[in-house]
């Protein structure tokens, strides 16, 4: 049995076909999707989205956050910003990661929408330096 996986960018539909199991960077943490899966809407964060078949990692693609959407035969993950873990630059994740730090410890905390968005960032940028590190797939 398998699940059906959706991942979408705002540009095109990247990737449709059938896997055995998900896991995708909630907000709340980690979340791996079977066949079965209860119906679920969830935010993601910032990192990377693991894609199994036959028990193994075959693909991993980097998601900047967004939204997946979860039912028992379906799974689709609607990314803000998506890059295949091996097309990752080292280079601009560091770079990346060094403006989201700026504007971080720039912004006014007392302004909670401008923090929340500045920690998102940060959070993020750092995922993306942590997804270069070299993964077998």
């Amino acid at each position: 049995m398998a699940i059906a996986l959706e991942i979408i960018s705002p540009e095109k539909l990247l990737l449709a076909r059938d896997v055995d199991m998900v896991v995708i960077p909630g907000t709340e943490g980690d979340i791996g999707v079977l066949p079965g899966h209860s119906e679920l809407i969830t935010g993601l964060r910032g990192g990377l989205v693991d894609i199994y078949e036959k028990g193994q990692v075959t693909d991993r693609f980097f998601v900047s956050g967004g939204f997946a959407e979860i039912t028992e035969s379906r799974c689709a993950v609607l990314a803000d910003e998506i890059i295949r873990q091996a097309d990752l630059d080292p280079a601009k994740a560091a770079d990346s990661l060094a403006k989201a730090r700026e504007a971080y410890n720039a912004v006014d905390p007392h302004n909670a929408d401008a923090y929340r968005e500045a920690s998102d960032q940060l959070i993020s940028a750092q995922a993306m330096v942590d997804s270069v590190v070299p993964h077998k797939v």
